[in-house]
């Protein structure tokens, strides 16, 4: 943490500490939660309202996230809590970079957050690991009891204050986290799919005439503009010319949208991806904790920064995105197994008969696609009211990202 960090953090948490010596209301300081919102807690019950908090909403349910996701989304609370708009202590954040550092990792089951108030379910799972309940896993341990764990780094669980239970676990960073990984996953797919693209065009005898400079100078959409050039550069460069592309070798008029639309396809697909990471580069650094402490202002305000519709519709358009890569790839796939489409042996195997060559490859292929068509259903257009109605409207944000 630098300097500047820790100095918000202590700022934010001594708004808190003014305003309970103050015996003033504040939700989720000296409140119940939810429907209990109007509960007014005293002074003496604050630590065990925020530890019983935490362990009533770890109720996350499935498989854990694997390490390298959960020390992930461990960095991502860090970086938002420490920004000072939440109100925790230095001494629990630091306690918290003590376990990232030492790769301390709570079990997160994957399943459960509704993505408003934030991910709760999953963050709560989090925080337990970090209170030394529930279990953990390190490297030298692998995953066993959190008490078993945290005395092997040298690590002591952190004590709850007032707000942190509630500050440790109202955020969006489940779905950020897994949403810049299937970003990350994204940007390398389109890469692989140009190549493969542009190599299947030169295998069929195509032309690379549709990839023209020109042709999309007049339909300049980023996307097909980077896509155009990444094949011109693939089939007709100074330093690996291709023969078979070139147009005078080209007896046809032209080819199969498959293989001429590819910069069009593929095009919008890039520019997706840019539009999902410019959402994400947001969420990724916004504090999303309610109520929120503004330190300047000596005041906390309840609002809805949890909610996690932004992410939870931009994953849901980089499904989308991406499966249409699947879907261009399968019928390239079937273009050049069907020897009535490519002048090639049928399955592209010599001796067919005894040999079935590509021939289930393909359709394994066409399974993987009808599999994603069913996970482009977007799961931001549904909302299911929750906590009494309290938390009449959700974004299903967790679900948007596993399957993104």
């Amino acid at each position: 943490l630098s300097a500047e960090a820790e100095e918000r953090v202590i700022r934010a948490k001594n708004v808190i500490e003014k305003l309970i010596s103050e015996k003033q209301v504040v939700y989720g300081v000296n409140t119940g939660f939810g429907k209990f919102a109007q509960t007014v807690v005293e002074e003496d019950q604050l630590k065990e309202l925020q530890e019983n908090l935490v362990r009533s909403t770890s109720a996350g349910v499935g498989p854990p996230l694997s390490p390298e996701r959960t020390r992930m989304l461990l960095a991502l609370r860090i970086n938002i809590l420490a920004k000072g708009y939440s109100g925790i202590s230095l001494e629990t954040l630091q306690k918290m970079v003590k376990a990232f550092n030492a790769s301390c990792l709570s079990w997160v089951p994957e399943q459960g957050t509704v993505g408003a108030s934030g991910d709760l379910a999953p963050l709560a799972h989090l925080a337990l690991g970090l209170m030394g309940e529930g279990r953990m896993w390190s490297p030298q341990t692998g995953w066993t009891d959190a008490k078993t764990v945290r005395p092997v780094h040298g690590l002591t669980p952190i004590s709850l204050k007032p707000k942190e239970g509630l500050s440790l676990i109202n955020g969006t960073q489940f779905i950020a986290s897994l949403g810049a990984e299937a970003v990350e996953r994204a940007a390398a797919i389109t890469r692989q799919a140009d190549v493969i693209a542009a190599l299947t065009l030169e295998t069929l005898k195509g032309t690379n005439k549709a990839f023209d400079i020109d042709v999309h100078a007049v339909r300049p959409h980023p996307g097909q503009i980077l896509v155009a050039q990444r094949f011109r550069s693939l089939l007709h460069s100074d330093f690996f010319p291709s023969e078979i592309t070139d147009e005078k070798s080209y007896r046809g008029v032209q080819d199969a949208y498959t293989l001429r639309c590819c910069p069009q396809v593929h095009g919008v697909t890039n520019d997706t991806i840019a539009f999902v990471k410019n959402i994400l580069n947001t969420e990724l650094n916004s504090a999303t904790d309610n109520p929120l402490v503004f330190p300047e202002r000596g005041i906390t305000i309840s609002a809805g920064n949890f909610h996690g519709e932004y992410p939870a519709k931009a994953l849901d358009f980089l499904a989308i995105g991406v499966h249409e890569l699947a879907s261009i790839s399968e019928r390239r796939i079937e273009r050049l197994c069907n020897p009535s489409l490519s002048n090639l042996p049928a399955f592209l195997v010599k001796e067919g008969g005894i040999n079935t060559g590509f021939m289930v490859v393909h359709c394994t292929a066409a399974a993987l696609v009808s599999e994603n068509k069913v996970l482009c259903h977007p799961a931001s257009v549904d909302s299911l009211s929750t906590s009494a109605a309290i938390e009449d409207h959700v974004s299903m944000g967790g679900w948007a990202a596993r399957k993104a």
